[in-house]
């Protein structure tokens, strides 16, 4: 399919056998030694996904996440040798995608790339418009306003909207949640699925700590109230 990606790392052999191997597996690669060259590089190119290592000199990899986030909703899978589950929540707090922890192959990279690119892919157009509320989510469009004004949101916020809403009225269990936003070969405990909830009804509701649209269903999981 040919999908852009943009490579950030400040190892230059790493990032040349990445970007050969990816190259190969009929990526498109641009890359980037630092997080001025990456940004440069997100802005001029439009990338599909970034695959970014945390621990460079300079700005690091949660700067450069935080800016990518401001600049649009690209896909981001962070790179980082820390496996403590406080990075982890930085970084999906930041709004990434997946992390790859080192060492890692570099088929499995390639193997999660395909997965992100795959779960934020054209939703089928059966499903085009969910209104609840004062909200209003356009899946083709990939949108969610709030009387008539666009809320942004981070892909993986929107995916979890759109995986209650694709539910609406029934509940989807923390571990369909996981699996449908994470994937497969996650294992993300309760905890960020309960973070990201958090994050999402403080943008979509009028009262976080007494939500009116999407509702705790103890024990299980989670519903989307129409």
């Amino acid at each position: 399919m040919n999908e852009k990606i943009l490579l950030v790392d400040d190892d230059p052999t790493l990032i040349q056998f990445v970007a050969e191997f990816l190259s190969n597996d009929g990526m498109q690669i641009f890359q980037a030694a630092n997080g001025q060259e990456a940004l440069r590089l997100a802005y001029m190119e439009h990338p599909d996904l970034v695959v970014l290592d945390v621990m460079m000199p300079g700005m690091d990899g949660w700067e450069v996440t935080a800016r990518l986030r401001e600049m649009a909703d690209i896909p981001i899978i962070l790179i980082t040798g820390k496996t403590s589950e406080a990075d982890k929540l930085r970084g999906f707090k930041l709004g990434i995608d997946d992390y790859v922890t080192k060492p890692f192959s570099f088929a499995e990279l390639s193997a999660r790339i395909r997965a992100v690119l795959t779960r934020i892919s054209r939703t089928p157009l059966d499903e085009q418009v969910v209104q609840f509320g004062k909200c209003k989510l356009d899946i083709p469009r990939r949108e969610l306003k709030i009387n008539g004004e666009l809320v942004s949101l981070t892909p993986t916020e929107y995916r979890l909207l759109e995986v209650l809403a694709q539910n609406r009225g029934h509940a989807v269990s923390e571990n369909e949640l996981v699996q449908a936003i994470w994937g497969n070969n996650r294992q993300e405990d309760s905890s960020v699925v309960r973070r990201y909830i958090w994050l999402l009804r403080r943008k979509i509701e009028d009262d976080p700590s007494s939500p009116s649209w999407v509702i705790t269903v103890r024990g299980f999981g989670y519903r989307l109230e129409l």
